[in-house]
């Protein structure tokens, strides 16, 4: 394999885990380390800890909650808005980890790519989140919420098979997020406000 194509499938894994931080932070530690139990994916050298079943199982535990916290409207708004504290050092700490062997400079900025793609992520799904929640039944943040999941979970795997593919459909979701930025914008600062007129009322 040449090195063109292991640094190729490397950005791939980057950019897809990144991601998929920005989706479910736990979820996507899970599945990295299950799948490198199983020998889908040989983790960089600094990523191994995540294979550890500790890791897993502590992580596993913390999806089980977010599972249920994502799922419960309103509720899940305060949830995401905690977890941005989660999911995008964890998007800049998997590109970092992933990045090791490449120069300074390239690591650096394989690093703050990654927690730019986590927080793209992060907030395409609280703008979804902010849009969902004022409909009066909770079935629309179920199916939301397991929709993300699945997708993190799937690009995951995905891209242990397919790394240039999974790479690719992710850019096409940031291309899409990109569009619709200043939609995005409006709907957290929507969820701010929110916040911040609660506040003043208690």
């Amino acid at each position: 394999m040449s090195d063109l194509t292991v640094t190729g499938q490397l950005a791939g894994l980057v950019i897809v885990a990144s991601f998929a931080a920005g989706l479910n932070a736990y979820a996507t530690v899970v599945t990295l380390g299950v799948l490198a139990r199983v020998g889908l994916i040989d983790l960089p050298g600094p990523l191994h800890a995540l294979s550890d079943w500790w890791v897993i199982g502590v992580c596993g535990v913390l999806y089980v909650i977010e599972f249920f916290a994502d799922k419960i409207p309103a509720f899940d708004l305060v949830w995401n808005a905690l977890q941005t504290v989660v999911r995008v050092p964890l998007g800049a700490l998997l590109a970092y980890g992933a990045t090791g062997d490449m120069s300074p400079i390239a690591h650096v900025l394989a690093t703050a790519l990654g927690g730019a793609i986590a927080f793209a992520a992060h907030s395409a799904k609280t703008a979804a989140r902010i849009s969902v929640t004022p409909s009066p039944e909770p079935l629309s943040n179920i199916v939301l919420s397991a929709a993300e999941d699945a997708l993190a979970i799937f690009l995951m795997w995905f891209a242990t098979r397919h790394p240039f593919w999974a790479a690719a459909i992710v850019l096409g979701l940031l291309t899409v997020i990109v569009v619709l930025a200043g939609w995005i914008v409006r709907a957290i600062r929507i969820l701010v406000g929110r916040q911040l007129a609660a506040r003043r009322r208690v």
